[in-house]
């Protein structure tokens, strides 16, 4: 392949894979989900027209297990990413020989290497924390401007409010009604881990894959939990994985640039394999 058309491939290839897919999947999901009864037929399944309920929501165990538990995993890495942020600032204030106590007594404690990292990872922390940010701020955006309500309350499923599809509700500047169950909450919690994809792809990580695999299928299970309890539609599960991978997306191309984001991936027996593949900066800038 020619020199000169090598960078327009790999942009090509880039965005195929990380723009086209999702968007692609939208298309789908708007025209298998949305356009018809797909969601509801699945819905059925698991609901009891006898008692008028979906059995699982009354389930303690699962509504703890799927509900309350399923927090932890995006919760936790928000938070750790927020305390490395604010830790990133320490240790270059022990700059200069008259803080050499200090350091030798950060050493001694075995904290310093914590602090050098987090200092060395700046940018990827902060991040982390925006693109979480972001996706949570894209998430309840489209929940107030669409109005759509869980199927158990809708009067589908013996509830007391009409079954609208998002688009019927869409208002882009005002609140459109009282409904929140569009995307779906928790599957965008588990989708979110999506950032850490972003991160592994600027070090060229050769288990960025497994990541990226790994963040769809939590979320996936995310929400297909809680489409069981009858408190989402399927669809709702697969429209918030397609809103957090493209504000991801866009978060990451504003911090790494697609340049970096798109380098193949190191083999493990590659020189610097186990390294960092672009020289790590301070942070104090956004973009390179």
């Amino acid at each position: 392949m020619p020199a000169f058309s090598r960078p327009r491939f790999t942009a090509w290839s880039f965005y195929k894979w990380n723009l086209g897919l999702p968007l692609l999947c939208a298309a789908l999901v708007f025209l298998m989900f949305d356009m018809t009864r797909i969601d509801i037929a699945f819905s059925d399944l698991f609901f009891d027209p006898v008692s008028q309920t979906f059995p699982l929501d009354h389930s303690h165990l699962f509504e703890k297990i799927t509900h309350k538990w399923a927090r932890i995993i995006p919760n936790w890495t928000g938070e750790l990413a927020l305390i490395g942020l604010l830790l990133s600032f320490v240790w270059p204030l022990f700059k200069g020989a008259r803080f050499g106590r200090g350091k030798a007594l950060l050493e001694k404690l075995r904290v310093a290497p914590v602090l050098r990292f987090t200092a060395r990872h700046r940018r990827d922390l902060l991040f982390v924390v925006v693109a979480f940010a972001l996706c949570t701020g894209a998430i309840h955006y489209l929940k107030g401007h669409t109005s759509v309500y869980c199927p158990v309350e809708t009067t589908q499923y013996a509830g007391k409010i009409e079954h609208k599809e998002w688009y019927e509700n869409f208002e882009l500047l005002k609140t459109a009604g009282d409904g929140r169950c569009w995307p779906g909450g928790h599957a965008s919690g588990g989708f979110t881990m999506l950032a850490l994809y972003f991160v592994a792809r600027r070090y060229r990580w050769r288990h960025a894959k497994a990541l990226l695999y790994g963040s769809l299928l939590l979320g996936f299970v995310y929400g297909t939990t809680r489409v069981l309890q009858g408190w989402h539609y399927m669809s709702h599960t697969f429209w918030a994985g397609v809103v957090v991978w493209l504000t991801c997306l866009l978060t990451a191309l504003l911090f790494y640039g697609r340049a970096r984001l798109e380098q193949p991936v190191l083999a493990h027996s590659e020189p610097g394999a186990g390294q960092s593949a672009a020289p790590i900066d301070n942070g104090a800038s956004v973009a390179d």
